[in-house]
Order: C-alpha cells, then structure tokens, then sequence
C-alpha cells in the first residue's frame, strides 16, 4: 500500500509499505477515506518529539471496515467508521474514569506514572513516534485499528466524511479547551491560536455559553477565517499588544478563560531561540505565558497545545499571585465523541469550514510543506487515499 513515512526530521515521503494485518483478535483492518495533517504531526516532523526509525504518520483519520478480527463484535465489513486519536482499551482504571489518554494497556513498552522525557508515558497514540506505541498512523491506504470495538463510532450513510472527519481529533480537542473551563455562561474566553484546534475551540466556545469570544493569531488570513465562520473578535500581536487590548476589553481585569491552542511551536525570535538552545529546550512557552498575562485573578488557563519538554523561568509566581486554575493535556476524545456526534448530526456546528486543501495522498510531501510553511494561506489539509 501507499503511506506517508517519516524518515528522519524534514522528511516525509509517500512510499510503497506492507499492508497491516490483523494481529489482535481485537482488531480492525481499516480502509482510510479521509486523513489529515495535524499540527501535531509537525512536531515529529521539525523533530520536537524525536522519532528514530522510519513511522507511517497520521492520528486524524476515518474509513471503511476492510477485515475484523475475530472477537469483533459491534463492527463488519462495509461500515463507516471515524477512529479517536487515543488508543484506549476500555477496561483499565484511567478507561474507567474517562481519561483514555492515559490508558494502561496500549502503550506497553513506554507506559508509566512518571510522565517523563522519554520514558512513563501515556496511552498509545496512532502515528506519534515510538514513544506513544509505535503505532502506524493513517496517513496511509490501510491502518489497523486496536480495540476496535471500544473506540470506533459508526458513520450515517447521509453524513459525508469532511462533515465528521474532525471528531477524531481537533474539535474534541477544542471542545475540551472549553470544557474544562466549566463555563457558567456569559465568559468573555479568549483563544491564542486560529489554526484548526483554536477555530474549533472558537466553536465550542459558543455552544458552551460563552458571551465573547477573542481570537489571537499572528496570521492574517488565519484571523480573517476565525470572523468568518465563527463570528469572534481579533487580535493580531504584530498590530496591537494583546494583553493590554484584552485587558481593556474587560474593564480591566482580564478574560474569564484563556486558551492556549498554540503549544510549543509559537512564534519565537532570534533571541527566544538562542534561549531555548542554551536551555536545551524545545520550541517556547510564550502562548502560555501570554494565557497567564491575559487571564484574569482567579480565572483559568487551559493548554491544549502539545508541550513535550521542561522549560525554564516557568512563571509560577504569576499563576500563585493570581490564583489561576490550570488545565492541560490531551482531550479524552472517547468520552466527548458521541455528544459531539450529534451535535454535527444536528446542525448545530459545522466542523469541515476550516478545510483549505484537499489532495490525493499521494502529494503528501507537499501537503506537509504547505502546511508547515502556511503557504497559499494554507489552514487544514486533508488527505484522500483513494480518488
């Protein structure tokens, strides 16, 4: 079959690979029909998270039921599927209490309570470097897909795949950069970060009651999307300083609830980056540290953008003087995907708004370059194996 492989950092390619095989009687060959490029993706591909065999990449992914495993008991060739980003097995203490990201089972070789560097991790991930299970991503022709029966969700036959291709990923994502800020209803919340997981977090802002939503952005065209579909107010750093202008939207004192929908990869300059160099850290905290500035007293802070490294001057003064809530990690995809199922069944929010670029697999190189680069003002692709 036909994959997008990682070779080594800044260098992906669609090459031949062998097709998967059901290993498990759990599992699931899957066709894929829809896979995307994440902003996640790019940290293997710059080489924040180090990966260093060759890795079929790809966490955002949904298809048709090729071949079931033997104890498969909800699924059968021919159905639709989508396919959340954590691997969860469904029985474990962390499955049991909603927190799939961390399940015990999927990730055996690197699993741990110590969330460490490069050991202790969480639960397996498709796509995302040996530490995370080594798992194949599927960004491919094919993928196995383990646990079939817990994590898979049937597709309506009316429902086409740009519609949910989403829900495996960035807007459960966004939707929990919103959830765990347990909205009361009338928040002024804002968002660093227009790419795709910030405008689904825009989204979800709204549906969860918020009463003014702010998107910061240091791309213009990302902004421009932000207004158009999700009806918000702007703010672009390079024009205004963001943390005055949020503080004068809200008499003073700050928003109710920021996002950092930005992650490790924020714009740095020269000096940010000698910095980090000598700190031997990856990429910078300065959304986050912008979230802290922004957020009122007493107010909280959630990070759904990835961080996969210590960082100096952390400031913890600032989140004690200020009493700040924080919250942070990868979405529990499985417990927020059939209410965000029907949410997308029933008009109530419309996912696939964000998609720039569709292009057969088979350009995928080019896709990660134009995604990485932001070039024809590029803010999600999607990958079609089949065309």
């Amino acid at each position: 079959m036909k994959a997008a492989v990682f070779h080594k950092i800044g260098d992906i390619s669609v090459d031949t690979v062998d097709d998967p095989r059901i290993e498990l009687k759990g599992d699931v060959i899957l066709k894929v029909t829809s896979t995307a490029i994440c902003g996640s993706d790019l940290h293997i591909y710059d080489g924040f998270f180090p990966q260093l065999r060759d890795q079929i990449l790809g966490h955002e992914f949904m298809g048709v039921v090729e071949e079931v495993g033997s104890e498969v008991k909800n699924f059968k060739k021919g159905d639709r599927v989508v396919v959340p980003f954590p691997i969860a097995c469904g029985g474990c203490f962390f499955c049991e209490h909603g927190l799939h990201p961390h399940c015990e089972n999927s990730n055996p070789d690197h699993y741990g309570p110590e969330g460490n560097l490069m050991s202790g991790k969480g639960a397996g991930l498709y796509g995302y470097t040996d530490l995370y299970g080594g798992y194949s991503g599927g960004q491919a022709e094919y993928v196995r897909v383990q646990y079939a029966d817990y994590n898979m969700r049937k597709v309506p036959e009316n429902m086409t795949d740009d519609q949910v291709l989403f829900l495996t990923d960035i807007f459960p994502t966004g939707w929990a950069a919103i959830d765990w800020a347990n909205l009361k209803g009338g928040e002024t919340v804002a968002i660093f970060g227009s790419g795709p997981v910030g405008l689904m977090a825009q989204k979800a802002a709204w549906i969860q009651g918020a009463k003014r939503v702010i998107a910061i952005d240091p791309l213009d065209y990302r902004l421009d999307m932000a207004r158009k579909r999700n009806n918000v107010e702007t703010l672009n750093p390079h024009h205004t300083n963001v943390i005055e202008a949020i503080r004068e939207m809200t008499s003073g004192r700050g928003a109710d609830v920021c996002v950092d929908a930005v992650g490790t990869e924020a714009e740095r300059s020269t000096l940010d980056k000698i910095k980090a160099t000598l700190r031997l850290e990856k990429g910078s905290i300065k959304a986050m540290e912008m979230c802290f500035e922004a957020v009122r007293r007493g107010g909280t802070v959630t990070v759904v953008g990835v961080y996969g490294t210590p960082y100096d001057n952390f400031p913890v003064h600032r989140i004690f003087d200020k009493g700040l809530t924080i919250k942070m990690g990868q979405s529990q995809v499985q417990r927020y995907v059939d209410t965000l199922f029907d949410l997308v069944k029933n008009e109530k929010v419309v996912l696939n708004d964000i998609i720039t670029h569709q292009i057969p697999l088979s350009e995928a190189t080019r896709g990660y370059d134009i995604f990485k680069h932001k070039e024809d003002d590029c803010v999600k692709v999607v990958l079609k194996p089949w065309h």
